[in-house]
């Protein structure tokens, strides 16, 4: 005999208020550990007794408000010459990862150009480069070209960002699926409108959040310009010290970079999960 089923829906679950205990706890022990750990650190700095020599050498109010005005001017030629670059590599790494990916025999001799130009600036530190470039070439005083040593500072780090960010567009175009390529073709667009139609749209995608790491670290590596004697922000804190013979100057260099680089980090971050989200949804719709 099959047992008589029941006419009324069961309950529902009575609903639970909300838990401020369980909603706060993590956040306040998260606080108090990062308040422990950098109040004993703070601590231990301030027990040291070569600390006050050290505050009156690297963080002297006086001496950073003094050099301020200068190093922040400085900081605006960072500023420059970091937009330019960046605008610069952008564009050129981009042809020479499209020459890279280019398919045929007759391009060979190009992709050999290219692979060639990545390991030569590739593996030469940025450091010597702008000290060859920024040094060297004004010194040969060819006619025609620019003596500045701010400008061919500025093409080394060019040429030397340029060959890490080919690689970065090449993997983003290695990872577009074989097939998109194969239906452009199928189509009838020629190997041109294929890469500027069906591939570069999904691989600069793919390559935004590795490029987002490179504008960070270009930003940094401006500085790299003050050995050649151009007046950033380091080297204009260089010469505030060497009149004084204090370093908060450099610290206040320091902060300005900071400053900058600090918010284009979280931007970043921000850049990544949100891809990752969009490939996470992607694969589940697939």
């Amino acid at each position: 005999m099959i047992p008589e089923q029941p006419t009324t829906p069961p309950p529902l679950p009575r609903r639970r208020g909300f838990d401020w205990r369980r909603a706060l706890l993590p956040g306040m022990i998260s606080a108090g550990s990062i308040l422990a750990v950098f109040g004993g650190l703070a601590w231990l700095i301030a027990q040291n007794e070569n600390w006050p020599r050290i505050q009156r050498q690297f963080f002297s109010v006086d001496h950073m408000l003094a050099a301020l005005p200068r190093v922040a001017h400085g900081f605006l030629t960072n500023l420059q010459v970091w937009l330019i670059a960046m605008a610069c590599i952008a564009v050129w790494a981009l042809v020479l990862a499209v020459i890279r990916s280019l398919r045929g025999p007759w391009f060979a001799p190009f992709r050999l150009m290219v692979m060639l130009y990545v390991d030569l600036f590739r593996g030469l530190p940025a450091l010597l480069l702008v000290i060859l470039f920024g040094f060297g070439i004004p010194a040969l005083r060819i006619a025609g070209l620019p003596n500045s040593g701010l400008f061919w500072g500025g093409v080394a780090m060019v040429l030397s960002y340029s060959a890490y960010v080919c690689e970065i567009y090449r993997s983003g175009i290695d990872a577009v699926h074989e097939g998109q390529r194969s239906a452009a073709r199928a189509l009838g667009l020629n190997e041109g409108q294929v890469m500027l139609y069906a591939i570069l749209p999904q691989a600069l995608r793919n390559a935004v959040p590795s490029l987002m790491n490179i504008v960070v670290a270009l930003q940094k590596d401006v500085a790299l310009l003050s050995v050649i004697g151009v007046r950033d922000a380091v080297r204009e804190a260089q010469i505030y010290t060497a009149s004084t013979f204090n370093y908060s100057s450099l610290v206040v260099a320091a902060l300005l970079f900071l400053l900058a680089t600090i918010p284009m980090a979280r931007l970043a971050d921000w850049i990544t999960h949100r891809d990752r989200k969009r490939r996470l949804q992607m694969a589940e719709e697939t």
